[in-house]
């Protein structure tokens, strides 16, 4: 098998760590850090062709993340954006909607980001907020997230009719690695950023998202949208897996790279560095 097929195999499906022994790939059934970054790297790869292809061919590509707190989104999302360009990979994240946003159409405040040609556009949340969080937390009425779910499917078969190739994930994380992470953040200054009081209160009501989540697939899993379910109790093996699932969507093909060469620097034809003033930064390292 040659290298550049063994990557795009890689990436097509087949699972992490199917080249090595299991010894070598996991520890206490997770996968070893030095396993994961060197599939990572592979899967990274994979998205940078995966980026020109897009920016060639004028694609438009939509992803959504949705899932339980504590899920990974936002890791999954940092390894997927890390090694490309924020210009045709973009990140969304809204805030909660103004008074004016909740006058308008649900989804009207979503619309505006959808990707154009050479785009891939990734909803770290999205209109599925309705479903979810709104639904659980009381911030909209039952009837309003009955309407929503009666109108999505139709709303993204026009986003896939005028040719957007919309990826849905939701990921999902076992109540006692839940709490695990969430007892994390608060004992970690690095993490206790991603700790809310809606995130204690959301945590509480571990059933009444599982409901919310059962309705969301009944009424929006399609087939021309469906659901895509990554278990993300391992992180690093949910964030390869859903990496690959990804790539193997959209149908790019590597374009034929360049052979380059650096150029000779010019001669410095009498240039004098001149002294600059003493406002070096310290050096504590």
């Amino acid at each position: 098998m040659s290298k550049k097929k063994g990557k795009k195999s890689r990436a097509r499906g087949e699972s992490p760590g199917d080249t090595a022994g299991h010894d070598e790939l996991e520890v206490g059934g997770k996968l070893r850090r030095k396993a994961y970054e060197a599939e990572l790297a592979v899967l990274q790869a994979e998205l940078v062709a995966m980026q020109q292809w897009v920016k060639a061919s004028g694609a438009k590509v939509c992803i959504v993340f949705e899932g339980r707190d504590t899920a990974g989104k936002g890791g999954t999302i940092k390894r997927i954006v890390e090694r490309v360009s924020p210009r045709v990979f973009r990140v969304v994240a809204l805030p909660a909607p103004t008074d004016r946003e909740k006058s308008q159409m649900y989804v009207q405040r979503y619309i505006p980001h959808f990707p154009a040609a050479g785009e891939v556009v990734i909803f770290d949340r999205s209109w599925y907020n309705r479903a979810g969080v709104e639904r659980v937390m009381g911030f909209c009425t039952p009837a309003q997230t009955e309407r929503f779910l009666e109108m999505i499917p139709a709303v993204e078969k026009a986003m896939v009719d005028s040719g957007i190739i919309l990826l849905k994930y939701w990921l999902e994380v076992g109540p006692e690695e839940q709490t695990r992470r969430i007892e994390s953040r608060i004992h970690d200054p690095r993490k206790v950023w991603k700790l809310s009081d809606m995130d204690l209160e959301s945590y509480s009501r571990w059933y009444d998202y599982s409901r919310a989540r059962d309705a969301m697939f009944a009424a929006s899993d399609t087939p021309w949208a469906p659901w895509n379910v990554a278990l993300t109790d391992d992180k690093r093996r949910g964030r390869l897996n859903v990496i690959s699932h990804l790539l193997s969507q959209v149908p790019y093909e590597p374009l034929k790279t360049k052979d380059v060469e650096l150029p000779k620097r010019q001669a410095a034809g009498g240039y004098t560095p001149p002294t600059l003033p003493p406002r070096y930064i310290p050096k504590p390292f």
